[in-house]
């Protein structure tokens, strides 16, 4: 991982919007329809080149491959995995959401119906295609050899989102199938590292999943499960160096009441404990900015680098970049300018086919203030 020690580098979550023709097939893909795999190729392989050099363009220094291949953050892992099938899963509503019908069904008229396949865990897991991740990886490393970006990441799925995500109906234990699903991601994991690529693990099981797919568990029984998934997570690490690897913490990425969300001050701890140096979090919407000052008051690891969600990716204001150059400082105070890059709440497409809050358009309108206010910030810490 790259850091700077002479301004704030700029980063993201992840997923950027993918064009409409790559959405198709993608979407075929999910369902087991038939589609042309060389033109999937062809497509993941020409958005990648252009969502990287869109990056660049607008100023982001670290970049990602903006999950092109991906239908989703949480169930792409389907496809390289073994052991899930079934009728797919309907989940019950978020627990913020529940007493809302009326609200929920304006956001399925917004949004579109999901269309991505969720699944349950029904027999052993294993990684059985070992070409996909390859081929991830090679996309944005050309990608990169033409548009030079400071640095670049890629997302995958940790352990505890994918049993967030798709249920047990296996393994005896919750402790046994987050392990299997750890084995069974250790090597792409592994290959991103290895690649020079930094390796997000993508863990919104750490939060948002207390009041979606974990609501049912008490505080204490989430807070024990969550301590196994972060083992599972650290064990599926343990040929990737700290500095290869950041997490990124997420309580949901949709416009809702969020007045369930676990608090950070109830699940830090147990993030500090993760392997990844850095740290992506929300930090910029209403119900969780306020919790700059829970890092402040954290006893935070000397070696971590934290990536605050500088901007929020749920609604299409466009912050000011003096905002975003203020929230910057907060952070900065907390753990010196050096060990802070600036980021996103969450991704701007988390799933494919369901459309989020922000246009495309607007979504790379706010990457360039971002970047604007980074450019505040590290003027004023530098100079």
């Amino acid at each position: 991982m790259k850091l700077s020690t002479d301004r704030i580098l700029t980063t993201h979550v992840g997923s950027l919007p993918r064009p409409q023709a790559l959405v198709e097939l993608l979407v075929r893909k999910d369902h087991g329809e038939p589609y042309d795999h060389a033109e999937f190729a062809r497509r993941t392989r020409q958005a990648v080149a252009a969502i990287v050099a869109h990056q660049v363009a607008v100023g982001i220094d670290v970049v990602s491959d903006g999950e092109a291949s991906k239908v989703g953050y949480a169930t792409y892992i389907k496809d390289r995995l073994t052991g899930f099938g079934g009728e797919p899963f309907a989940p019950k509503p978020q627990r913020d959401l529940a007493d809302y019908p009326d609200f929920r069904q304006r956001m399925i008229q917004f949004t579109g119906p999901q269309v991505f396949q969720r699944l349950c865990c029904i027999g052993p897991i294993q990684l059985h295609d070992h070409d996909a991740v390859k081929q991830d990886i090679a996309n944005l490393k050309d990608a990169m050899a033409v548009s030079k970006p400071v640095d670049a990441f890629m997302p995958a799925a940790s352990p505890g989102v994918v049993s967030a995500f798709q249920p047990n109906r296996h393994y005896p234990t919750h402790a046994a199938y987050i392990e299997a699903v750890a084995s069974a991601m250790r090597e792409e994991y592994e290959a991103i590292a290895n690649a020079g690529i930094v390796v997000q693990l993508d863990s919104p099981d750490l939060a948002m999943a207390r009041h979606t797919g974990f609501q049912d568990l008490t505080e204490a029984e989430f807070l024990k499960q969550a301590e196994q998934q972060i083992e599972a997570l650290n064990h599926a690490l343990a040929n990737v160096p700290a500095s290869s690897a950041r997490l990124h913490l997420c309580w949901g990425n949709y416009e809702g009441p969020h007045d369930f969300d676990i608090p950070l001050q109830r699940v830090l701890p147990i993030i500090l404990r993760g392997k990844p140096q850095a740290i992506s979090f929300e930090a910029a919407n209403p119900r969780h900015a306020h919790e700059w000052a829970v890092w402040r008051d954290a006893k935070i690891p000397d070696d971590k680098v934290l990536i605050p969600g500088v901007i929020d990716t749920c609604t299409n204001y466009i912050e000011h970049p003096e905002l975003v150059a203020q929230r910057i400082g907060q952070f900065a105070d907390i753990v010196g300018r050096e060990r802070v890059i600036a980021g996103t709440d969450c991704g701007f497409a988390t799933f494919v086919g369901h459309a989020g809050r922000v246009d495309p358009e607007i979504a790379f309108r706010k990457l360039g203030s971002l970047v604007e206010g980074a450019k505040l910030a590290s003027a004023r810490l530098w100079h």
